[in-house]
C-alpha cells in the first residue's frame, strides 16, 4: 500500500497549515527556532521536513550538516529549491522510516513535529536507536475538545486518506516508550492553538547526555 503522504500535495498541506483558523504551520515555525536554538549541536535531523518550514533558522555557524528526512520526493526537491543557500550543508533524503530506517544517518539532534502520528511509537522508537541522538525534541498534537483530530478547511479531502496511517498520541504513553530505549524527558513546553487544539513539545536526552 502506497503510504497516503505520497498523495498530499506541498501546496495544499502547508495552505491548510497556515490558515487563520489552524495556524500550524505558524507556530511550529516558531518552535523550530526554539529547537534549533535550544541544542547547538554540529548535526541535526528533521524528520518529515515536508516543505522544509523552519530551516531559515539554522545556523550554518553553528552545525555542520542537517538531513532533512522525508516519504515523499516531492516535499524534497521543493524544499532544496526554496533553501538554495543551504546546498551541500542540508542533505535531503527520501526515506520511509516504516521500511528503511537501516538508511538513516546518526544525528546528535533528531526533531520530529507532527512525525510519530504517522509511523507510530514503535516505529519511531526503532529509528530513534538508530540515529542515537544526544537529544530528541518532539512535537505532538492534542485535542482539547471533541473534534476531528484534522481541522475543518476547504483543504480537508487532500487528508482523507490519513486515518489509514493515523496514531493518536499523549505524553504519558510518548514518555513510556522513550523511557524503555534509555531516554528521559527534560522538559515540555505547549502551544495553544485557535481551534480546540494544542502542541506539545517535549524534549527527551538519552541517559549519557543532559541538557
Amino acid at each position: 500500500m502506497d503510504n497516503p503522504w505520497n498523495d498530499i500535495s506541498l501546496s495544499d498541506y502547508e495552505n491548510h497549515m497556515s490558515l487563520d483558523s489552524v495556524q500550524q504551520l505558524q507556530v511550529l515555525n516558531e518552535i523550530m527556532k526554539i529547537q534549533f536554538e535550544a541544542f547547538p549541536f554540529k548535526s541535526a535531523m528533521i524528520l518529515g521536513v515536508a516543505g522544509g518550514n523552519g530551516l531559515e533558522h539554522v545556523s550554518k555557524d553553528v552545525f555542520d550538516v542537517v538531513y532533512g528526512v522525508d516519504i515523499n520526493e516531492d516535499y524534497l526537491k521543493q524544499t532544496e529549491a526554496r533553501y538554495p543557500e543551504l546546498t551541500g550543508f542540508l542533505k535531503c533524503l527520501k526515506i520511509d522510516l516504516i521500511n528503511e530506517a537501516e538508511k538513516l544517518p546518526k544525528a546528535e539532534l533528531v526533531i520530529a513535529n507532527l512525525l510519530v502520528e504517522y509511523i507510530g511509537l514503535d516505529v519511531f522508537c526503532e529509528v530513534i536507536k538508530r540515529v542515537e541522538p544526544k537529544v530528541a525534541s518532539c512535537v505532538i498534537q492534542i485535542n482539547t475538545d471533541e473534534k476531528a483530530w484534522v481541522s475543518e478547511s476547504p483543504y480537508l479531502h487532500a487528508f482523507d486518506r490519513l486515518d489509514e496511517v493515523h496514531h493518536q498520541m499523549d505524553e504519558k504513553t510518548f514518555c513510556e516508550y522513550m523511557g524503555k530505549i534509555g531516554y528521559k524527558k527534560a522538559s515540555q513546553q505547549r502551544f495553544d492553538l485557535p481551534n480546540g487544539k494544542a502542541l506539545i513539545k517535549m524534549d527527551f536526552t538519552n541517559a549519557d547526555n543532559v541538557i
